[in-house]
C-alpha cells in the first residue's frame, strides 16, 4: 500500500519497501488502482466522504486475507483505527506498518544488510505509530546496520507539527512546533534526519530548507534497502 504522499513525492520509499520485502522472499503485488485510504476527509470531520474513499480502498487493497504492508504508520493507523470508527460493526482490515511487519511478522531483531552506512542519525518517531503500537522498531533495525550511530533526542515522542490538515489550518502554530522539533533533532549534529512517515519528512525538510539547513531527510526504508 503505497500511500498518497509516497506516490506523489517519495517514490523511492515505495521502491525501497518493495526491495526489502523481495529481499526477504516475499512476492510483492502492487495494485495500481489504489488511491487514498480516506484519512484526509476523516481528520477533517467529513466522515461521509471518508467512508466512500475507505470503501474503495477496502475493495482494492483488502479483498481477501493477503498481507498488506505500508511504509507509513499514518495510513496503517487509519486502516486499523479509523476504519473501526467509520464502520463500528465491522472488523477492520489488517495493515502493517513496514517496521512492524519486519519485527512482529517476519521476526527480525536486526537487519540483514551487508553494506556499511556510516552516518550519525537523528530519528523522528511519527505520532500515528503510537496508535498501533509502533515505537522503536525502525530504530532497532537501523541500529543494527554497520556504521549507523543513532543519536539521543530530547522529547523523542514530540510531534513535528505536520498533523496533516493541521499544518494548513494552523500554519503558524504548526511552524512553531516544527521548529522546536528541528532544534531537538539537530542538537547532536546528525548527518541525516530519518523518520518512518512521509508527512513528517516533508514538514521537517521544508522547514530546514527554508532556514538554509542542508541536512538530508530520509525514510528508514531507503537506508535498509541501500545496505542490502
Amino acid at each position: 500500500m503505497l500511500t498518497c504522499l509516497c506516490d506523489a513525492f517519495y517514490g523511492n520509499v515505495g521502491i525501497s519497501t518493495t526491495k526489502i520485502l523481495k529481499h526477504l522472499g516475499y512476492h510483492v503485488h502492487f495494485d495500481d488502482r489504489q488511491t487514498c485510504c480516506g484519512q484526509p476527509p476523516f481528520n477533517a470531520g467529513d466522515w461521509g466522504h471518508a467512508r466512500e474513499v475507505a470503501r474503495y480502498c477496502q475493495s482494492v487493497m483488502f479483498p481477501d486475507d493477503r498481507l498488506v504492508v505500508t511504509p507509513s504508520a499514518s495510513c496503517a493507523a487509519m486502516v486499523r483505527e479509523g476504519y473501526h470508527l467509520l464502520f463500528p460493526d465491522e472488523k477492520p482490515p489488517m495493515c502493517y506498518e513496514l517496521s512492524e511487519f519486519l519485527t512482529s511478522v517476519v521476526g527480525l531483531s536486526e537487519w540483514s544488510g551487508t553494506k556499511t552506512y556510516k552516518r550519525r542519525i537523528a530519528f523522528h518517531r511519527a505520532c500515528h505509530g503510537r496508535a498501533i503500537g509502533v515505537s522503536a522498531q525502525a530504530e532497532m533495525l537501523l541500529a543494527s546496520v554497520d556504521g549507523v550511530e543513532l543519536l539521543p533526542i530530547e522529547n523523542g515522542d514530540q510531534c513535528c507539527g505536520f498533523g496533516g490538515a493541521f499544518c494548513v489550518v494552523e500554519p503558524h502554530l504548526s511552524e512553531r512546533i516544527g521548529h522546536e522539533k528541528v532544534r531537538t533533532l539537530l542538537a547532536n549534529e546528525p548527518d541525516e534526519i530519518v523518520s518512518g512517515d512521509m508527512g513528517c519528512l516533508m514538514h521537517l525538510g521544508g522547514l530546514m530548507r527554508k532556514d538554509g539547513t542542508r541536512i538530508p531527510v530520509r525514510h528508514y526504508a531507503e537506508i535498509l534497502a541501500e545496505v542490502i
